[in-house]
Parts: C-alpha cells; structure tokens; sequence
C-alpha cells in the first residue's frame, strides 16, 4: 500500500529508476511494469525529443532563409529603383562636362528642368509622389506648418499660401513633410 502523502513518481523518474535498475527483477517488481513496456516508452520518448530537435532545426533553417529572402527582395527593389535613374545620372554628367562659354543660362536650367521631370517619373513608377500642396487645405498628416499668413476670408482659413520645401511620399508612407505658410482667418479684414 502506498502513503497517501507521498506523490507519486513521475514518468521520467520511473524510467530513470527502472534504467538504474532494468536487469533487476526487484526493481521490475518496484515499479510494477514489464521490461518490454519500459523500453517502449523509452523508445517513444527518445523518438520524440529527436523529431523536436530536427523540428527546431528546420524552424532555424526557414527563419534564416527567410531572411536571406527578404534582404534579397530589398537589394532587388534597390537596384530597380537604381536602374531607372541611371539615365538621369547620365543627363547630369553630360551637363557637368557643358563648356559654359558655348551654352546660354537657359538652356542650361531648362536641361535641369527636364533631367528633374525624368527623375520624378522614375520614381513615381515605384510610387513616389510629390506633395505640392499650394491652396489646398492644411492636412498635418502630409504638411507642416511653419507659420501663418492672413486669410482674404473664412473660406481661405487653413489653407495652404506658401510652400517653402515640397514633401515627398512613397508607397502611401510619408518620407517628408511639405513645410507651409498656411492663411489663417482672424475675423477681420486682412
């Protein structure tokens, strides 16, 4: 009869009692099993703990894998979004090496002119967008504000008067705010 106050052995301590003693018919009597049953669960127990460590293996493996993947993805879309301003980078060597005494001024910025709208069209294919806000109503999502300017009216307040920097966002995620005057009306005449 067993003492009520003792708890009784667990799984793994048996197992180890009855490696100790698994040649001893006393300590086969002491645990109440058979031999074949031990070895069963032994075996049961040995195969488990190798499929977990071969499962975390392969956890290991996929978690470096896909991050091997995702740094690849990114050097991809780096060099996609490289490729399409090499020929802008081309246009601005070719202006670095104009002999100023052969070109006029204007025909300069107009070069800077084009050689911007060729960028801003490569990028825009990757979804770059400019915010150019100038009369449209003042958003603090997309614009910060950098001081006030009097309203002509109520329907002129919050809206933006002056932009002094364009803001630019990519893929719906803000990269800079476009930084504003915006009009604000006092009541009065402005």
């Amino acid at each position: 009869m067993t003492d009520p106050t003792t708890p009784d052995p667990s799984p793994l301590e048996t197992a180890e009692h009855t490696a100790v003693g698994a040649d001893d018919p006393a300590a086969t009597e002491r645990t109440g099993g058979e031999p074949a049953a031990e070895d069963a669960l032994r075996r049961e127990l040995d195969d488990t703990r190798e499929r977990m460590l071969r499962l975390a293996a392969e956890y290991d493996n996929f978690r470096k894998r896909a991050v091997k993947e995702r740094q690849e993805a990114g050097w991809r879309a780096q060099g996609d979004l490289v490729r399409g301003l090499l020929d802008a980078l081309d246009d601005l060597q070719r202006f670095a090496a104009v002999d100023p005494s052969t070109v006029d001024a204007k025909t300069v910025v107009d070069g800077i002119g084009l050689v911007e709208k060729k960028i801003v069209k490569s990028l825009a294919g990757h979804g770059f967008e400019v915010v150019n806000p100038v009369e449209h109503p003042f958003d603090p999502n997309l614009h910060e504000a950098l001081g006030t300017a009097p309203a002509a009216s109520a329907d002129e307040d919050g809206v933006v008067a002056t932009v002094y920097q364009v803001g630019y966002v990519i893929n719906g995620h803000l990269l800079r705010p476009a930084r504003v005057i915006v009009k604000q009306w006092t009541g009065g005449a402005a």
